[in-house]
């Protein structure tokens, strides 16, 4: 997961909004967002790689989502897979998940940079590995890609900007206006490129939300909604690397949220 937009207590209707892309390798095997037949009260996609996802959530109303940090200075090959990350914590007992940030904070060095979205309804984190740091997600529109939570990066801002807005001026949810969102494929100039690392001509084609190469892109773009009565509304369209729509997952359930 390459990209996360999250607005959190900003819509009438919908205390909790999440657009996000997933960008990775066309080649690398990837199931469609599911419930999982092993785990069936947690809803994911499945990377059929590594054995772990890019965001999921669980019925009882934990959630989570990872983002790589680009910083090819500082990978290494031997570490633990990050999309276990994810699934760790869906899969926690109510008891552990209090705790997870802790884990995180000791175990930082066995990964490559990520930022980690986690939490529940009530209160979402963002936790960040390079920086051992936990930031906690009060009302508002953040943006997360490849660095730390809001990096004044050109596609964080248009994104949480154009979310942002449509919080405020669309009473009724129309999903198609935050497709839209996620399918902008805009680049960014060359002045306001982030350097981190890799080569300029990658920094340009990283640059925009929804990004097309014939190896690596945006494999899919999920939105994940949840309105005042803790009913979610799941949706994930996945494309080929002509940027193709290829297929529609579509969920819609009740949370099991206990007082």
């Amino acid at each position: 997961m390459c990209i996360l937009f999250i607005a959190v207590n900003q819509h009438p209707k919908y205390p909790l909004i999440v657009a996000a892309n997933r960008d990775e390798f066309h080649k690398r095997p990837t199931s469609n967002s599911q419930f999982w037949t092993d785990k069936p009260d947690i809803l994911a996609g499945k990377d059929e790689e590594a054995g772990g996802t890019w965001m999921g959530i669980n019925r009882d109303g934990a959630i989570s989502a990872l983002t790589n940090i680009r910083a090819p200075g500082r990978e290494v090959n031997n570490a633990t897979t990050r999309g276990e990350l994810v699934m760790n914590f869906l899969d926690a007992g109510k008891k552990q998940r209090p705790h997870y940030a802790e884990k995180l904070s000791s175990t930082r060095e066995h990964y490559n940079g990520y930022n980690l979205l986690f939490g529940h309804l009530e209160q979402l984190y963002v936790y960040n590995n390079f920086d051992d740091e936990l930031i906690a997600l009060n009302d508002g529109v953040y943006g997360l890609s490849n660095a730390s939570l809001n990096s004044p990066w050109p596609k964080i801002a248009k994104g949480r900007d154009a979310l942002a807005k449509y919080c405020k001026h669309a009473n009724m949810l129309d999903t198609e206006h935050l497709f839209e969102l996620l399918k902008n494929d805009a680049l960014a100039d060359d002045d306001a490129l982030p350097k981190t690392g890799v080569p300029l001509e990658w920094e340009r084609r990283l640059s925009s939300i929804f990004i097309q190469t014939d190896d690596y892109g945006t494999r899919s773009s999920t939105l994940l909604l949840v309105d005042k009565n803790n009913h979610v509304t799941w949706e994930e369209r996945s494309f080929d690397n002509q940027a193709k729509q290829q297929s529609v997952q579509k969920y819609a359930f009740d949370l099991h949220v206990k007082d």
